[in-house]
C-alpha cells in the first residue's frame, strides 16, 4: 500500500520553502526565541520519557514471579 503525495516526507524543494516560509512570518528575531522553545520542550519530553521508562524497569524489577502449588517442593510428610 502507497500513501498518498501529499502524506509523504517532504524532500529538499519542500524544506526550503517551509523555512523560507518561517523566517517570513516570524522574523529572524523570532527565529533564536523559537528554536530556543523547541529545544527546552524536546529536552522537556526526552525528560519525562526517561523518568517513565525509569519507574516502568523499576517496578518491573520488584514484580516476583511464583511458582504454581504443584512445582514448589513439598514439606516434610
Amino acid at each position: 500500500m502507497t500513501l498518498p503525495l501529499a502524506l509523504g516526507m517532504p524532500g529538499w524543494p519542500e524544506t526550503l520553502f517551509i523555512l523560507i516560509l518561517v523566517l517570513l512570518l516570524f522574523g529572524a528575531k523570532k527565529l533564536p526565541e523559537l528554536a530556543r522553545g523547541l529545544g527546552q520542550s524536546l529536552n522537556e519530553f526526552r525528560k519525562a520519557r526517561d523518568e517513565f521508562e525509569h519507574e516502568v524497569h523499576k517496578s518491573a524489577a520488584h514484580i516476583e514471579v511464583k511458582e504454581p502449588a504443584e512445582k514448589q517442593p513439598h514439606q516434610g510428610s
